[in-house]
């Protein structure tokens, strides 16, 4: 069974809703065969990468960048799950060996474009590819962003079934 790991941090009342949103579209009905596995950024583990076929992430915005907790993860797993530097710290080609599905949503008050820069230039350094476009979201939750959150949970799974 194919397993998809969903790790996010979702402090806030508007970030859960989003996560809420792409947690229950990785399990919609029309989607079977995958195991979704759901971990806090802080509690998510290199094994949980390494067991996984895809990923899902979601973070805050905050002061321009991902969440210290999501950057933890990264900073936690990234050797093991197959990260790779050239020499002067930018992604490795090697990197790309193996690549595995990851879709990505943001929530900010203000701006995103700093978290998603940031999240994307660690990404590119893993045997992971974007499989979706990143859904950003700009203060209140709405029913469009929480249907949007639903279609990205439920495309990275979809691409994961057998």
């Amino acid at each position: 069974m194919a397993r998809l790991l969903v790790v996010h941090h979702s402090p806030a009342p508007m970030m859960s809703a989003l996560t809420e949103a792409v947690i229950a579209g990785a399990h919609d009905d029309e989607v079977e065969g995958v195991e979704v596995v759901v971990r806090q950024a802080l509690e998510a583990s290199a094994a949980d990468v390494l067991a996984a076929d895809g990923y899902l992430l979601g973070t805050t915005a905050n002061f321009g960048y991902m969440s210290g907790a999501l950057k933890h993860f990264f900073d936690t797993i990234f050797l093991e799950a197959g990260g790779a530097l050239s020499d002067d710290g930018s992604a490795s080609a090697g990197a790309r060996q193996g690549k595995r599905p990851y879709g990505l949503w943001v929530h900010g008050r203000y701006d995103t474009t700093g978290a998603v820069r940031s999240v994307q230039s660690i990404v590119g350094a893993l045997p992971w590819v974007p499989a979706a476009a990143v859904l950003e979201v700009l203060g209140d939750v709405t029913e469009e962003h929480r249907e949007a959150a639903y279609e990205l949970g439920g495309t990275l799974a979809a691409l994961l079934t057998p």
